[in-house]
Parts: structure tokens; sequence; C-alpha cells
């Protein structure tokens, strides 16, 4: 199919196919009813991915992702890891895109249910994509000034921390809200003890005497970019320390970068009252990132 060329806009008014429920729909008519139970509860998860020349950056991982995401939250997505798989590529096909942002998206819908229980309502999935650049915009590579975020990561005894689940995201939202205001870029959360977390949609590396220390993910979710550029690290022969951090250290820190799908690897220079250079190291992250994910 030839490729959709008038993506700019509001996203419900543009044209394009969006995946529901097994079949390909004119964008316009990718809607859900006023009473779902996701829009009312936050019964809802979702994926972040990216496209890079035809292929989809550790695609089947979200999708796993995805499925144990939904199961955290007590409901089953009707569709194997395969299925969600050819549907991504369905719908980059049918609107002639090879570079694209993919948005994977499961939730309780509306049914018999209308309260906190909504066992015999069906679990709905969609999946939709949209052309989209540096998420960080400018400040990639001059180095990104994050706030300080005044919520905090919560407990892993008070909501499923592991998943990427829409609720966990309340938070981020009205953080990123009070950071632009401030003329930053995103913010930083510490988690419920008082340690430094992730940002609003990122986690998060420091680098100090050649060496890299990112919060340890015991109550965040442990993303797969992380993931990824931990093992590009070590791979480096570089030393990476996965471990509590108390925000005082940041002082000493000399280097900063955040990592998710979106962000990909988005140098640091400024948290709070916290400068960092963006040297040698945080600069040969991010080409090497760039570069692993289109080879």
């Amino acid at each position: 199919m030839e490729k959709v060329d008038t993506m700019e806009g509001a996203y419900d008014d543009r044209d394009g196919k969006i995946w529901m429920d097994g079949k390909l729909v004119d964008w316009r008519d990718a809607n859900v009813h006023l009473l779902t139970h996701g829009l009312h509860y936050a019964s809802s998860v979702f994926e972040g991915e990216r496209c890079y020349n035809g292929k989809i950056f550790k695609g089947v991982q979200h999708s796993e992702r995805l499925k144990k995401s939904a199961q955290w939250l007590d409901f089953e997505i009707p569709y194997t890891v395969e299925e969600i798989e050819k549907a991504k590529y369905d719908m980059l096909a049918a609107n002639g895109w090879k570079d694209a942002y993919v948005r994977a998206v499961a939730w309780r819908g509306s049914g018999e249910d209308m309260g906190v229980s909504a066992r015999r309502n069906p679990v709905r999935l969609a999946i939709a994509g949209w052309e989209w650049g540096n998420y960080y915009g400018d400040a990639k590579m001059k180095g990104a000034r994050l706030d300080i975020a005044r919520w905090k990561r919560p407990s892993p005894e008070t909501i499923p921390v592991h998943a990427k689940a829409a609720g966990l995201y309340m938070i981020c939202t009205m953080s990123k809200h009070e950071a632009e205001a401030k003329g930053c870029s995103d913010a930083l959360f510490m988690d419920y003890r008082g340690y430094v977390a992730e940002a609003t949609g990122a986690n998060i590396f420091f680098v100090k005497d050649g060496e890299v220390h990112t919060p340890k993910a015991d109550c965040f979710l442990n993303g797969l970019t992380r993931q990824t550029v931990i093992g590009m690290l070590e791979e480096k022969q570089i030393k990476v320390h996965e471990r509590h951090i108390m925000p005082e250290e940041m002082e000493g820190f000399e280097q900063c970068w955040l990592t998710g799908t979106a962000a990909e690897v988005t140098p640091v220079g400024q948290i709070g009252d916290f400068n960092f250079e963006v040297g040698a190291l945080a600069k040969d992250m991010v080409e090497s990132y760039e570069k692993l994910v289109r080879s």
C-alpha cells in the first residue's frame, strides 16, 4: 500500500489504518464505547515499540511483555505472541511504513459489568502506529534537562510495578506536565524509599570514573532498552553497577543518560541542581544504540 502522508494533527483525526480485534479498520473508526472498563478503572496495558527499516526492534519481547502485563492485571489477551507480531506488521504494511513507532494496547472493554469487577467483559486488543522523530527533540545531543518529581515510585506491595500498565503512568503525566512548565523535558522519580528510580518514561544511567551506575529495577519497569544497553556496556567491557542510588550521589556523577524505546539513548545535562557533561561514553552509547537497532 502507498505510504500514508497525512500524519500531522490530532491523533483521532488522521488517515490510515489501525488494527483492532483481528481486523484493520479506518483510523477515524478505531473507537470504543464510553462505558469501557479500562477508561474508568485503568484495566489497560500497553507497549511502545520502534520499527526501523521495516523491522520492529525486539518486537517479540515486547509482545511477550504485553501478555505478561495483562496477566499481572488478571486478564488474558486472546491472541498468541505470533498473532500479535503478525498484527503489528499488517498494520505497518497497511500504512506503508518502514520507520515508525508502534503502540499495542490491551484493555477490558465494555460489557455486562460496569464496576470494579469486570470478569464478564471482553478483553480488547488494538495496534496503532505513527511516524515519529526524536522523543526529546533538539535536547537529545545537547543534554536533556530534568526536573525532580514530587511523586515517588510506589512499593511493589501496593501496585504491580513490573507490568506496563496504564495506571502506573498517572504520576508520570502529572510530573512531566510540571517539568515542562519549568522548561524541562522530563522529570526524575525517586522511589518510595528515597532512592533514585527512573524518569517518566525512561530508565536512567550515570557514569563515574569510567564505570556505569544504574538504579536496581526492583520497584519499576525493567525496560527492554535498559536491558539492551546494559548488555552493550558489558560487551564494551565497561563495569555496570545495578544498585540503589541515593539522590545526593548525583553530585559526584560525571555523565548521565536516559534509555527507552521512545527516548532510545538520550544524554542528560541537568537534573534539578545537578549538572552533567555530554561526555564521550554518553555519545558513544547514543551512536552505538542507533547503529544496533538498524543492523
